[in-house]
């Protein structure tokens, strides 16, 4: 029987389209190139290909895209139906569990799979992203930490391994650590975008914005060429120098690379919205950039299908002061709610608070952004992303608390940010608007 390049027996699949398949896994490895196209050919060769079809499940089942889901169910429908070995049917049950909207199932599924074959990169790549999207900090350390005593640096793949293991040290506080190794899945891959972004997030996380920018700018013709992670890492580019104060640069990188094809895929606007929203909390005015991004984001208004990407809808609704559209949106949220799936406990307990405060802070209800806000602070974790992306909803809060004229809670939020992050510029503004903020008398 052929075998991947680590082994693993691969049922219905002939030498040819074993390399289209290896093509596909790379090109997923280092989030650039064209992973379904590679799939795509693997399936066209030998249709009875189960792990071709379970790859492109995977891609499909881990984009976020409501129309996606369709895909990933017809891929899991047709691998269910082959010879496939136990492993095999081990990702095909997976794939299910992920296409039917269960996150937390796919991934134990998958960190079984891990177990018993430390060396299967799929399973480790696709676990790795649903404990991104589910917000699991500590499985993204430890499903890679456990399969590391099974790699060396002459296997394929390996690059990615240190990347992902990077980005699970980044996401529980060990930064040094996780430099490391993100800097040396980089010398392995340059193109490695994962690792790539693995490094920007611990210097956004230790304020270190100059070193972020110049580790950005140092090389990025290597994390941009057909790139599809492209974007996110741009976004983080634009994230030092919003730290710094640097409006002109954050526009230019949001008009070029960031939103500048007007890019529909969701994981993308997440990032246009979240750019464009932090600035809107400084109130700095996008200047008509807010309309194009709301029209892009309300072809989904209707169709929730992960909270996350919901809370960066409204907020270009929000700002492009689309009522009707943020009224679909909540009612939307609300049917998701009642829902099959992990998502309707995603949205009930972080993403319908977070999106009905963005709400409530368009129309300037400060106060009751406050309060929906703060209950879910130390719970955000679970409606996904990372804690460069999830501190949004701190930003928020603290703006909001000054807004409100709560002079007290912004000044203890203030605090409280100076404290964690005492070398961001950003910081000490809270701290000296808050210090200046005066106390009404009381009636």
């Amino acid at each position: 029987m052929i075998s991947d390049l680590h082994g693993h027996p691969l049922s219905g699949a002939s030498a040819a389209s074993r390399d289209r398949y290896e093509n596909a896994l790379h090109a997923l490895r280092c989030f650039a190139g064209d992973p379904l196209g590679e799939a795509d050919a693997a399936i066209a060769a030998d249709p009875g290909f189960v792990m071709a079809h379970v790859f492109k499940g995977y891609v499909y089942g881990l984009s976020t895209e409501a129309a996606a889901a369709s895909v990933a169910r017809t891929c899991y429908e047709t691998a269910a139906a082959l010879p496939a070995s136990a492993r095999e049917a081990a990702h095909v049950a997976a794939l299910g569990h992920l296409a039917a909207g269960r996150w937390h199932a796919a991934g134990q599924a998958l960190e079984d799979i891990a177990i018993d074959h430390p060396r299967d990169a799929l399973a480790l790549q696709a676990g790795h992203q649903v404990d991104y999207f589910t917000g699991n900090s500590r499985m993204l350390r430890d499903r890679i930490a456990r399969a590391l005593p099974a790699w060396d640096a002459s296997m394929p793949g390996y690059h990615a391994v240190l990347g992902m293991h990077a980005f699970g040290l980044e996401e529980t506080g060990d930064y040094a650590r996780a430099e490391a190794a993100g800097r040396r899945a980089i010398e392995f891959q340059p193109r490695d975008g994962w690792a790539q972004h693995a490094v920007a997030h611990v210097m956004e996380m230790q304020c270190r914005q100059r070193e972020g920018i110049a580790w950005m700018r140092a090389n990025p013709e290597a994390w941009t060429k057909e790139s599809f992670l492209q974007v996110h890492n741009w976004w983080h580019l634009a994230l030092f120098h919003f730290e710094l104060g640097e409006v002109g640069e954050v526009f230019a990188l949001y008009d070029g690379p960031i939103f500048g094809a007007r890019s529909k895929v969701a994981l993308n606007m997440v990032d246009a919205s979240a750019i464009l929203w932090r600035l809107a909390l400084g109130g700095i005015d996008a200047g008509g950039r807010w309309g194009p991004l709301a029209d892009n984001w309300e072809a989904n208004a209707g169709a929730p299908s992960y909270a996350f990407n919901d809370a960066h809808a409204m907020m270009a609704f929000v700002g492009a002061g689309r009522t009707a559209a943020a009224a679909r949106l909540i009612e939307a949220q609300r049917a998701a709610m009642e829902a099959p799936g992990d998502n309707a406990a995603f949205t009930r307990d972080v993403g319908h608070p977070v999106t009905l405060a963005v709400h409530a802070f368009g129309e300037g209800n400060y106060a009751e952004t406050v309060r929906l806000l703060r209950p879910i602070r130390h719970i955000a974790h679970r409606f996904g992303g990372s804690h460069a992306q999830r501190d949004v909803i701190d930003l928020t809060l603290v703006e909001a608390a000054m807004r409100s004229g709560n002079v007290p809670l912004a000044r203890a939020l203030a605090a409280e940010r100076f404290q964690a992050r005492p070398d961001s510029p950003l910081s000490k503004l809270f701290v000296d608007r808050a210090q200046k903020l005066e106390i009404s008398p009381l009636p």
